[in-house]
């Protein structure tokens, strides 16, 4: 007879929100979002931390939530694809990669999403190479990559535009 582990009651901040749920203590971040929390923007890829479709922000942080356990984001801020867009106003990240066309499957696109914000969030005037670093590990089989390095530095260019008003 085997017994199923207990559950963890648990509150996680999930895109500026809190949220109270209880979770398997080996359940990973990617599954709470997905499966608990109905939040499907993050992608189930490779599971095995190589692809980068399952990245999330947790505390400022890119982090792989196939790989992270979600008790490890008790108490800290996890950020995900879904709270990019404001009341409806696409994330200039979003809105480069949707004129650009450097979504095409759009399976990869919000690891690549998430990672982009991450880079601007310090950098708005990153060089191609820096963009090139900070997308390192995430694999996109449709685009040659060359569209989403220039939707991320058209992004960097309107939001150093709009910051200097």
């Amino acid at each position: 007879m085997s017994i199923a582990p207990s559950k963890i009651l648990a509150t996680l901040r999930v895109n500026g929100r809190d949220v109270t749920l209880a979770f398997h203590p080996h359940a990973t971040l990617l599954e709470v979002l997905r499966e608990e929390l109905r939040l499907t923007g993050t992608k189930h890829g490779c599971e095995l931390g190589q692809c980068g479709a399952c990245t999330v922000i947790l505390d400022g942080t890119p982090v792989l939530s196939c790989l992270t356990l979600a008790a490890d984001a008790i108490g800290r801020s996890v950020e995900t694809v879904e709270g990019l867009a404001v009341d409806g106003t696409l994330h200039p990240v979003q809105r480069a990669f949707l004129e650009l066309g450097a979504a095409q499957c759009g399976y990869c696109t919000p690891g690549f999403l998430n990672a982009a914000v991450h880079l601007l969030e310090k950098n708005l005037e990153p060089s191609e190479a820096e963009i090139r670093d900070a997308l390192a590990g995430h694999l996109c089989r449709c685009t040659g990559y060359t569209k989403i390095v220039e939707a991320v530095a058209l992004a960097g260019r309107r939001m150093r535009a709009a910051a200097n008003g």
